[in-house]
């Protein structure tokens, strides 16, 4: 199946969507709105990985098979433990393929909003302090810097293991809206 780009009709209405990208391309953001669009159920993963205290639930894998078994479902795919899981069940994943500038000044935004609003995300974790930027080399600005790169290759990883799949990838902001109007319509 070729690559379809935000303008190229789909082949059917998908039931099972999944979301592919670096950290802060807007992953959760376009589950969101493609739940909205196609009425489909939306769980975010992270809410489902990371326990109290930011330890691993033991749940996390039979949570994702049982989204992954059910008819109808819109998730991301993160998290090496349970991408064959969701890729083996989609009908359509969506790849998220940014403007480097564009994604970090998402995941700066985003991470100052929630440190310094203390924002609670799931279970009741917060982000860590900002100084922390500075002694974590997993601090989620720097990993969002160093795994930017590896767009291609999550693209790759997509196309061979599932080459029935369509894929459409999305490189800008304009594309990702104009996709989402163009699946308003179809539905």
């Amino acid at each position: 199946m070729p690559t379809l780009t935000a303008d190229d009709p789909l082949p059917a209405l998908p039931s099972r969507v999944l979301v592919s990208g670096s950290s802060g391309s807007g992953k959760t953001t376009l589950c969101t709105a493609i739940a909205r669009v196609l009425d489909l159920p939306y769980t975010e993963l992270d809410s489902l990985h990371h326990g109290p205290g930011w330890i691993p639930r033991a749940d996390f894998v039979a949570d994702v098979r049982a989204i992954a078994a059910a008819p109808r479902w819109v998730s991301e795919w993160q998290y090496q433990a349970v991408r064959p899981l969701l890729l083996a069940r989609c009908d359509l994943a969506v790849h998220l393929d940014l403007p480097r500038a564009l994604v970090m000044s998402r995941v700066v935004r985003r991470t100052v909003r929630r440190s310094v609003g203390r924002v609670e995300l799931w279970n009741g974790n917060r982000e860590p302090a900002l100084r922390t930027f500075f002694t974590d080399p997993d601090h989620i600005v720097r990993w969002a810097w160093r795994t930017h790169g590896r767009s291609a290759e999550r693209l790759t990883q997509i196309r061979t293991a599932r080459p029935d799949l369509p894929v459409v990838v999305l490189r800008s902001r304009a594309e990702v809206n104009r996709w989402l109007d163009v699946l308003a319509d179809v539905r």
